[in-house]
């Protein structure tokens, strides 16, 4: 089944060309979440047999994602916030809870979406959240651009190196995720670690001042 849906990829990839992969890539990144460790690969494998370029097919893939999720992040913009305004006592959703998810991805939105876009099952709903959250665009854009770039590089790597190889090429995907898991765990614990050295370099002072005019 597997090698029936890759076969038809690589057909469709290679009819359409690079607007196929940012057609399907924003319907992964949107919507509909066609998985892209079924549509990158293929375009990797063509890249590899010199029918496609790779450079060209990270960038239509990284594009494509991007839209995708510019578009759930304007449905969330403009839908969400309205449906909780007008529903969300029913949802146990308060304007208050609102405000808060405001204010957390106004301070944290970079690295959760960054984040986000490089976990399976999860990339294409991260967008929602901080569209919901109305999340400054532009650092939107360049954040989810980061994450969804590697994950695409990801992809593309292992369809030219494997792509003959479905059985081979899925098993070395599945190693990546493990060893990335941990790798993205350390970048959440150094922001962190981060974020509390700059609080207390800002609270710092004003203790100083305070213990100061006490004296």
């Amino acid at each position: 089944m597997l090698e029936d849906i890759v076969a038809w990829l690589v057909q469709t990839i290679g009819q359409w060309g690079y607007t196929g992969i940012v057609v399907l890539m924003f319907l992964e990144s949107s919507f509909f979440p066609f998985p892209s460790e079924v549509v990158i690969p293929p375009a990797g494998f063509l890249a590899a047999k010199q029918a496609m370029n790779l450079w060209l097919v990270i960038l239509a893939g990284t594009g494509g994602s991007l839209l995708g999720a510019l578009f759930n992040y304007w449905l969330a913009l403009h839908l969400g916030r309205p449906f909780f305004h007008r529903y969300g006592r029913y949802l146990f959703v308060s304007e208050r809870s609102l405000a808060k998810a405001e204010s957390f991805f106004d301070r944290h939105g970079h690295i959760s979406t960054f984040v986000a876009r490089l976990l399976p099952g999860v990339r294409q709903y991260i967008s929602l959240p901080a569209g919901i959250a109305r999340m400054h665009l532009g650092l939107f854009c360049l954040f989810t651009s980061l994450g969804a770039g590697i994950w695409v590089v990801i992809l593309a790597l292992l369809g030219y190196i494997f792509g003959q190889n479905q059985q081979l090429l899925q098993s070395k995907l599945h190693e990546i995720l493990i060893l990335l898991l941990p790798c993205l765990a350390l970048t959440v614990g150094a922001y962190i670690w981060l974020q509390r050295r700059r609080f207390r370099k800002r609270v710092k002072p004003h203790e100083e001042q305070s213990a100061g005019r006490k004296v």
